[in-house]
């Protein structure tokens, strides 16, 4: 039993990781095929709106803005509160996590097993939108990202997706609870990101550092590549996140 839990997770979500993958990667690519019509767009303004709006007409700013900015992560972020979500809490609902724990596995080692499942498919996510930016990156003129840039940015969007996963799992762990599990992870997720989008129009900018979104492309990887502190830190969140809800849930009585 080793890894048989890990394989299994793996194994029962392939249909639905093959769909969010896919569909991810293809939101991605939709929208970053747009950024030619778009910049012939925005070069028709007159130069003092797009000082005063702000407006990044080049590929990293609008890819920064729109595709990795808006519907990447939000969908990322849905995908790991699913995945997190069905880790412990949907089993012990349904009663199937009694039959689990009925096996030579520790109530650690499922849920440990469980998440690094969820962590195998977001990276799986991010290889994909990768792969995908990749074949339109010339024909979408976009080549001013180089290919380790995209990569470094999707690796983020790999590492909020298993922020947000582990987030459902702890709360999942310690509740047992499903309902519970999703309206606290969208409720986190709802306010971090209206935290991050809205912090600079407020003068507070610390307010986004308190945020997964701020460590997700706040150090704008599309310009910069890879931003080790700030993966560090996703890193950090997700394992306290798990953590925690192991050492409550090894306390607990399951279905209780």
């Amino acid at each position: 039993m080793s890894s048989a839990v890990f394989a299994k997770s793996l194994t029962d979500s392939r249909r639905g990781l093959i769909g969010w993958a896919v569909g991810i990667a293809l939101v991605g690519v939709v929208y970053a095929s747009t950024y030619p019509s778009q910049k012939e767009n925005t070069a028709n303004l007159p130069e003092a709106l797009r000082e005063s709006l702000n407006i990044d007409a080049t590929a990293a700013g609008y890819l920064h803005a729109s595709v990795f900015g808006v519907i990447l992560p939000l969908l990322a972020m849905v995908y790991g509160i699913m995945a997190g979500s069905r880790a412990v809490a949907s089993d012990e609902e349904s009663g199937q996590l009694d039959l689990l724990l009925a096996h030579p596995v520790t109530r650690t080692s499922l849920a440990a097993q469980r998440f690094w499942a969820l962590t195998v498919g977001a990276l799986a996510i991010a290889v994909l939108v990768w792969l995908g930016l990749l074949t339109v990156r010339s024909s979408a003129e976009l080549t001013s990202v180089t290919p380790l840039e995209f990569l470094a940015q999707c690796l983020n969007l790999a590492l909020l997706a298993v922020f947000f996963g582990a987030l459902a799992l702890g709360v999942g762990a310690a509740t047992g609870k499903r309902n519970v599990v999703l309206a606290a992870s969208a409720a986190v997720g709802v306010l971090a990101y209206t935290a991050s989008t809205f912090a600079g129009q407020l003068d507070a900018d610390w307010l986004a550092w308190l945020t997964p979104f701020h460590y997700y492309i706040g150090g704008e990887p599309l310009r910069n590549g890879f931003q080790w502190a700030d993966a560090a830190v996703l890193v950090v969140a997700s394992a306290v996140f798990v953590g925690v809800g192991l050492f409550r849930f090894n306390r607990r009585d399951v279905n209780a």
